[in-house]
Order: structure tokens, then C-alpha cells, then sequence
């Protein structure tokens, strides 16, 4: 009878759903109505020549309006049908049936990606609560360093202590070093409390052994992260013959290391070339049908996780379209005040939305995915020929085998992992040059044309026909490190659009190449995030245009009397309100919304706008994409200035110049402004172009602060603010000149 009950179900958010379309009809039509007054404004100036000189302001102004109504626009169909999934992983299954499962780990710099943060989200995902023998955990360490590989192996010898103490008293936090900072009490029932106490002070000692002996390998150990190396791949867990007394290592995951082959002469395809190696030689050894992609910072914070993802897997109505499954990137280092906007709060909503069309976008870390659709054999016929498959998947003949083997396990535990065959195949499949002349990256697996390989590879993966769910439990299955300076979360964000404007400018542009294979709505989602750097154009416009008129006593927008007034006035509060909307929806308060809006514009104005200009250089051949990976090594003085909601502007002059030149125009354009509207009593004419500016100096007062106020090391420095007052000057003294120069 259990059988017969459904593993999951969903819901739709009903209100959401009604408040979402209404507002999305009557915003549209004041858009409309927007429109319409700029373009009989600009019919007049042209038509009847007057003003002429207005022109220009005029049609920049409506292109930056239609630039932010094109990506709200896009941004519907992600709010049109929110939908809630529940799973019951108590009615999966026994083991016996349940299939087996590949994590993926990616590290690629011990020097920006701490062993012990490392260490620990291996060591959660050993602890999954999923039968050992169906379970491996592969890293890939794309520096090929000797720290991590030695800091691996120590890993592994706790991991043998720590694995079987979770599954004995049920742990639910898998990662040790979360658990050991919180009071989890010991179950109830089964073991005594004193037994348990007992065994969890053994096992936090140990745990301390292992940091003692993380940091002992980090400084007698070079961490240079090689670029030139020859692969490398152990199994740890032959790798190491000492037995100890509490060795359960029969009943341990698979741990495997995995260093690519890598060659400066050789394109290596950053994070998307080291997890198809994980796909090739994880095919070779575990074989399994479904894999967990990590970042090396997200660990497994509920280890049912992988039986709750099997709930949607398994279910006979998903299956066999069911590509991935994908869990919301949760974060435990967010402050109470979240300054830098590092929860992402406003992408999950969008994701239940995109559920409720053919399933949300590949978030890079946190998801299940299917092995089949990777590997695409759903293109194949079953008499295609071995030539035609060494063509798309390489020449391992080893490899092509283990796709058609129904995901069976390559790699018994009796077996040697020494065998010279399988070290040989391995090595093959590792090296830099096995993608050369092949489909992979650009039909098999994880996609190379992009820097953001899981967009890309999602992107794909849904223009093929597969769809996916998007699952938020009310615990937080993983748990990650946010950036906690501004410099990191703009290098960060410029690295994401970068590779999102390398899409939005090919020929696999969402709204081209997706309309023809994906249904409009679900193009549109994609759309947003691909035109979204687009953004800069339209703030770069609204931070300079009105109020360098302003300060001249020159409108550009409807004075009080006109009905048009209301329309402007009426599109700012309606987007502002539905926003207020959708963070009170989530459990949030202002204060969320005041740093999601600057947070926003310091994104728009910097790394939208280098984003686009490296993309658009890389379109005609002036430079290579690169791919730095975030510094997650935590500054102490910074952490501290965080937690107190203080910002750090500790970030290079080309991120701060600019955020700093355009406030000091928009406070001395609005103090002027306003001073001219005092003497000429234009307030009707004026209100509107006077607000903008004031909207932004009040909304970046911090700005303010680091610049005049703060003495700290996280301030601004002397020579950014004294290069941004020359620079806003200078913006005020050539607009003065072209002025008197038409007047004259």
C-alpha cells in the first residue's frame, strides 16, 4: 500500500500567483502610457523643431526607460505560476533499490579555497545518509596541488571515525566543523545520553587532530596551484593500508582525487572541462546514474538531501524527462543586516516560478543531475556505430562501454585500483587533449562556451527537451560561504556576466536559438539573465542625463499639472512596492529592500559595465575569457566590519571611481537643483528630476560616510574620492561648455 502513495506533490502559491498577474497588467499598461508620452514628446520636437537641443536628452532617456521595461518585461514569466514541491523520502525504496549516486567536488586553489572548508564539504557529502556502497565522492583539484592531496588523505582517516558516528546517532549536520559549534543533543531511545557524550567528545578530539594536521601540511607544504601538470587520480581509500581499530572502511563511500591534466599550451575550459573529467573517469570507476555537483564550499547540511532528490528521480511522471533537480544555494556566514545582498534572496522565488514552467535555471552548485542527460545518448540510435560514438565521446573504447552498461559499478571494492588497464584508461580520459575533435562541451556534458558553464549547460539541457524541478525543504539541504567584502562580490558578479553576456552576444542567444527550441516563456527566463548587464546603459543614463539638466533648470520630464505626472509617478511606486511585496512574501524587512536596491545599482554600474565591455572584446578577438575563482580566505578585520553592517570599501579604484564620481554628481547636482528651484519657484517642472538624484544620494549614504566620515581601513581612500570629485567636475564643466557654446 506504501508503494502506491506518491513520492512528492506540489502546490502553487495562489496568492502569489493572482498578486503577480495583476500587478504584471496594470504595471504594463502604465508602461504603455509611459510610452506614449515620450514618443509624442520626441514627435514634437522633431516635427515642430523646438527645443531641438532637447532631442538627444530626451531619446536617452526613453532608451534607458525601454531598456529596464524590456528586462521587467522578461522577468514575468518567472512570476506567472510560482509552484511548491514536497517530497516523502520515507516512501522511497529499501537500499536495495535505490540507485547509486556521484558527488563532485571542484576545488582549484588552496591559496583562495581553504583546505579545512574544503575538507569538510567532502567530508558532509561521505556522510550523506545513502548506502555506502552506492555512494562516491570524487574532488577534482584543478591546481594540482600537493596540499590538497596530502589534506585529502588525512580527511579520509577521519572521515573513518566521523562517518559511522553520524550514521549511529543519526547526525544532521554532516560537515564536523558546523556540527561541533552547535548543542545537538544525542537521540533518544537506542543509545543513552552518556554514551553519546561520551563518543562525541572522542570524535571532536579527533576532529581537532585533523585541523592540527591540516595546518601542519599547509605550512610545510608548498600550495602552489599548478597549471602545467600531468593527471593524477587515487582512490583514497586503497591509497592508505593502515588499519585502526574502528576501520569500517567496507562500509565507507568510495573517495576518489582527481587532478586533470593540465597544459598552458591547452584550452582547459575552467570549472566545465574539470567536471567533465569527473564525468569520464567517474563513468570508468562508480559508474553511477545520478551525480551531485558541490562547489568546495557548500557543504552537505542535511544528509537526506540525496533521498529527497531521488523522490522526484524516481517518480514514474518525472523520470524520463527529469534532468536535474536543483536545491536553493543557502548561506551560513549571512549577517543580520546582509549588506551585500549575499543570500540572493530575490533568485529563489524566480526558480519557483520557472518550476512552474519547464523547470529552473542549473545554479552551479546544489543539484542532482542525471548522468543520461550529459552524456545526450538520447540523440543516438541504438544501431549507431562505434565510429560515429568516438566521434562524440572520445576515443576510449572503455568509456563508450560504460554508457550502455546500465550504469552498473566499474570498479568492485576486491578489485585493484593499480590495474595497469584501468590507470592507463584513466590517465586517457583525464588528459588535456581528449575533448580535441570530440562533442564534448558542446553536446556531451557540461558546456564550454560560456564561463557560466551551469547556465549554459542548463540552457542546453532544457533546448533538448529535458525539464527540471526546483526543491526547497524547510531545512537547508547545503550550506555555502557568501562574499563578505564589496571587492569579491563585484569580481564575482563580473565573472558571472561575463559569461552571461558571452551568451546574450552568440548565435545561442536565449531569445533567438531558445524561441526555436524551448517554449517562448521559458526563453524569457533565460533572456532576463542573459540581456540583465544591459542594466548599466539605463543607470549610467538616469545617474548623469536629468541631472545635469537639472542643475540647468531644463526638464525632461512632466511637470505636476500633466496627467503624465501620475504615469511617471505611478511606474516608480508600483515597481518599488512589488518589490516591498516580494521581500515581506519571503520574511524579510526593509532593510532588505534598501540593500537589495543599492547593492543592485553598484552592481549595475560596475560589473554589468565591465562584464560587457571584456564580452564585447572577446567578441572581436582583444582578449580571453579568464576565470578567477572567488577568495573565500576570511580577513578578520573585515569579517568583524561586516557583522557590525559596516561596508568595506577596500576595492580597487576601478569599481570605486565610478560609484563614487556619480554620487558627488548626483549630491552637488541636486543641491544646485534644488537651490535654482528655491530662486525660480519651478517646482512643478522640476519635482521629478529633483527626486532622482535625491533618491540615489539618500540610498547611497554609505557611500557618503566611506568617503568623508570613516577614518577606518575599510573606508574610502583619499586618492579614489579626489579622483572622483576631478572626474564629476570635470562631467559638470564639459556639459557647461557644449551649453554655452549652443547658446552662444
Amino acid at each position: 500500500m506504501e508503494n502506491s502513495l506518491p513520492l512528492n506533490d506540489w502546490h502553487v502559491r495562489k496568492t502569489h500567483l493572482i498578486i503577480n498577474r495583476l500587478h504584471a497588467f496594470v504595471h504594463g499598461i502604465a508602461l504603455l502610457a509611459l510610452f506614449y508620452y515620450r514618443l509624442t514628446s520626441l514627435t514634437e520636437i522633431i516635427i515642430e523643431n523646438k527645443d531641438t537641443a532637447l532631442l538627444l536628452p530626451h531619446v536617452l532617456i526613453f532608451i534607458s526607460e525601454l531598456i529596464l521595461s524590456f528586462i521587467w518585461l522578461l522577468s514575468q514569466p518567472s512570476k506567472w505560476k510560482p509552484i511548491v514541491r514536497t517530497v516523502y523520502p520515507e516512501r522511497l525504496p529499501g537500499d536495495e533499490k535505490l540507485p547509486s549516486i556521484d558527488v563532485f567536488v571542484c576545488t582549484a586553489d588552496p591559496t583562495k579555497e581553504p583546505c579545512l572548508e574544503v575538507m569538510n564539504t567532502v567530508i558532509s557529502a561521505l556522510a550523506l545518509d545513502y548506502p555506502s556502497d552506492k555512494l562516491a565522492v570524487y574532488l577534482s583539484d584543478d591546481g594540482g596541488s600537493l596540499v590538497t592531496f596530502q589534506a585529502i588523505k588525512q580527511a579520509w582517516k577521519f572521515s573513518k571515525f566521523w562517518v559511522p558516528f553520524c550514521r549511529k546517532y543519526k547526525v544532521k549536520i554532516g560537515c564536523p566543523e558546523a556540527y561541533f559549534l552547535t548543542d545537538e543533543s544525542g537521540p533518544d531511545g537506542k543509545f543513552s545520553s552518556s554514551q553519546f557524550v561520551i563518543e562525541k567528545k572522542a570524535i571532536q578530539k579527533r576532529y581537532e587532530e585533523f585541523k592540527d594536521s591540516l595546518e601542519e601540511i599547509v605550512a610545510k607544504t608548498s600550495s602552489f596551484a599548478s597549471r602545467d601538470h600531468r593527471p593524477a587520480i587515487e582512490v583514497i581509500s586503497d591509497a592508505n593500508g593502515e588499519r585502526t581499530d574502528t576501520d569500517n572502511e567496507e562500509h565507507m563511500p568510495l573517495l576518489v582525487y582527481v587532478a586533470r591534466e593540465k597544459r598552458s599550451s591547452q584550452p582547459h575550459h575552467f570549472k566545465a572541462g574539470a567536471l567533465n573529467v569527473l564525468l569520464r573517469v567517474s563513468a570508468m570507476i562508480s559508474n553511477s546514474p545520478y551525480i551531485l555537483v558541490l562547489d568546495c564550499d557548500m557543504y552537505c547540511n542535511d544528509p537526506s538531501s540525496a533521498r529527497q532528490a531521488m523522490c522526484l528521480h524516481l517518480d514514474p511522471k518525472l523520470s524520463r524527462k527529469l534532468g536535474f533537480v536543483q536545491f536553493p544555494q543557502k548561506f551560513y556566514n549571512i549577517s543580520e543586516t546582509d549588506i551585500y545582498d549575499g543570500q540572493l534572496r530575490y533568485i529563489w522565488p524566480r526558480w519557483e516560478g520557472l518550476d512552474g514552467l519547464r523547470g529552473p535555471i542549473l545554479s552551479g552548485t546544489c543539484f542532482y543531475i542525471k548522468r543520461e542527460a550529459l552524456h545526450g545518448t538520447k540523440k543516438f540510435q541504438e544501431d549507431v556505430d562505434l565510429v560515429q560514438l568516438k566521434k562524440c565521446f572520445g576515443t576510449s573504447n572503455e568509456f563508450i562501454k560504460s554508457i550502455y552498461r546500465n550504469y552498473k559499478p566499474n570498479y568492485p571494492k576486491e578489485r585493484n585500483f593499480s590495474d595497469d588497464a584501468l590507470q592507463k584508461e584513466l590517465q586517457l580520459l583525464a588528459s588535456c587533449r581528449y575533448d580535441n575533435d570530440t562533442k564534448w562541451g558542446k553536446e556531451v556534458g557540461f558546456r564550454y562556451f560560456a564561463v557560466v558553464e551551469d547556465y549554459f549547460t542548463g540552457f542546453n539541457l532544457h533546448c533538448e527537451g529535458w525539464i527540471s524541478v526546483y526543491l526547497q525543504p524547510s531545512r537547508s539541504a547545503f550550506l555555502g560561504a557568501s562574499p563578505i567584502s564589496l571587492n569579491e562580490l563585484l569580481v564575482q558578479n563580473t565573472r558571472w556576466y561575463v559569461g552571461l553576456n558571452q551568451v546574450a552576444m552568440s548565435r545561442f542567444s536565449p531569445l533567438v536559438y531558445g524561441l526555436m527550441r524551448m517554449p517562448i516563456s521559458q526563453s524569457m527566463c533565460y533572456a532576463e539573465f542573459a540581456y540583465s548587464p544591459i542594466y548599466f546603459l539605463a543607470l549610467y543614463v538616469l545617474a548623469i542625463i536629468p541631472q545635469l539638466f537639472l542643475v540647468q533648470g531644463i526638464s525632461l520630464y512632466p511637470e505636476v499639472s500633466s496627467p503624465f505626472f501620475v504615469v511617471f509617478s505611478f511606474v516608480f511606486l508600483s515597481s518599488q512596492l512589488k518589490h516591498v511585496q516580494e521581500i515581506f512574501s519571503t520574511g524579510h524587512s526593509m532593510r532588505t529592500w534598501s540593500n537589495e536596491q543599492r547593492i543592485w545599482m553598484m552592481k549595475s554600474l560596475t560589473s554589468y559595465s565591465y562584464a560587457t565591455l571584456e564580452a564585447v572584446m572577446e567578441k572581436f578577438g582583444l582578449t580571453k575569457a579568464s576565470f578567477l575563482p572567488t577568495n573565500k580566505v576570511v580577513d578578520d578585520e573585515q569579517a568583524k566590519r561586516y557583522q557590525m553592517g559596516i561596508y568595506d570599501f577596500q576595492a580597487p579604484a576601478l569599481f570605486m571611481v565610478p560609484l563614487c564620481s556619480l554620487y558627488i554628481l548626483n549630491a552637488a547636482s541636486f543641491i544646485i537643483g534644488f537651490g535654482r528651484i528655491l530662486q525660480t519657484q519651478k517646482w512643478g517642472e522640476m519635482l521629478i528630476q529633483a527626486f532622482i538624484p535625491l533618491f540615489a544620494t539618500i540610498l547611497h549614504l554609505p557611500l557618503l560616510e566611506g568617503m568623508v566620515l570613516r577614518k577606518d581601513k575599510g573606508g574610502v581612500s583619499a586618492s579614489v574620492s579626489l579622483l572622483s570629485a576631478i572626474i564629476s567636475s570635470a562631467v559638470f564643466s564639459q556639459f557647461f561648455f557644449k551649453l554655452l557654446v549652443r547658446i552662444i
